[in-house]
């Protein structure tokens, strides 16, 4: 990220990074952008005006005011223990402004399904610049991960620091406790592999070896989205493509595979379905066209 552009940028989170007796001021960026993403608001179409939602008591059916709501924790049905801010703000946690590293790890010690949300952690100013960047490269020197908490959002959170570019990447960690079993999603029990077809497979694997590129991953449904607006706003009269019948065939296991290996891929015939899609889309959002005219 460019010097001037970080600049711009407005902190997260402000505060200090502690290293036994090595402390420096640091800010917390987010590092990932949601606001190109496309929302919607709840319309009336009869008149364009949006919607509002009211809060409406469940039992008599009266709207009441937002102010004078508290929260409750369900302990039986239509039983609830009510909490008001006051009781609330007894037990919220003051934030420390500081994030203490408490151990260096090997950064595959740490299960991929605990990684939650990265931020950017750079200098806060000028000082403690060098303190920040001695941190750094002795983490970068050692090939290791750092571990540490910091409260955010009124949370402790268990989070990773390594370095990224000039600066560090801290990861939030999700709890042991957020984590469900896979016991009741996996078949304990799979059948072992034909070999013959676990050969081709390999194979089919091998072909399609590639680099990791984000950049090249584009999402269609957002992408349609946007054209599904553009067209509209330009009055078009769209209507859906009648959906594809699946095939009724049983699927030969060795012969899909023997065709996939071959270049017959569900890859290809998925581009060529979505492009048809879109095709059958425009020309029927002309023949609409034609019709209103």
């Amino acid at each position: 990220m460019a010097k001037g552009q970080r600049r711009a940028l407005r902190p997260t989170w402000e505060g200090h990074l502690r290293l036994s007796l090595v402390t420096c001021p640091v800010a917390l960026y987010t590092a990932t952008e949601r606001g190109a993403d496309i929302h919607f608001n709840l319309i009336n179409p009869k008149t364009h005006n949006r919607i509002h939602m009211q809060t409406v008591d469940a039992g008599t059916g009266k709207p009441v005011d937002r102010s004078e709501l508290v929260r409750g924790f369900a302990v039986a049905k239509n039983k609830y223990v009510l909490l008001d801010k006051e009781e609330l703000d007894a037990v919220k946690l003051e934030s420390t402004r500081l994030i203490d590293i408490d151990h260096f790890v090997d950064a595959d010690a740490i299960d991929r399904i605990y990684w939650d949300e990265p931020y950017y952690l750079a200098p806060s100013g000028k000082t403690g610049v060098e303190a920040f960047a001695v941190i750094r490269a002795g983490m970068e020197k050692r090939n290791k991960v750092a571990l540490g908490r910091l409260v955010l959002h009124q949370r402790e959170r268990l989070c990773a620091l390594e370095p990224r570019d000039s600066g560090i990447l801290l990861t939030t960690l999700r709890s042991h406790d957020e984590i469900r079993s896979s016991d009741a999603v996996f078949d304990r029990h799979l059948p072992k592999p034909d070999a013959r077809m676990l050969e081709i497979a390999e194979k089919i694997i091998d072909q399609q070896e590639a680099k990791f590129d984000p950049s090249e991953f584009k999402d269609r449904y957002e992408d349609a989205l946007r054209d599904l607006i553009a067209r509209k706003k330009k009055g078009e009269t769209l209507v859906a493509a009648e959906p594809e019948e699946p095939e009724g065939k049983v699927v030969d296991l060795m012969d899909a595979l023997r065709r996939s290996l071959k270049g017959g891929g569900g890859r290809e015939k998925a581009e060529r379905f979505m492009a048809a899609h879109h095709k059958k889309i425009r020309t029927r959002s002309r023949k609409g066209r034609k019709r209103a005219a």
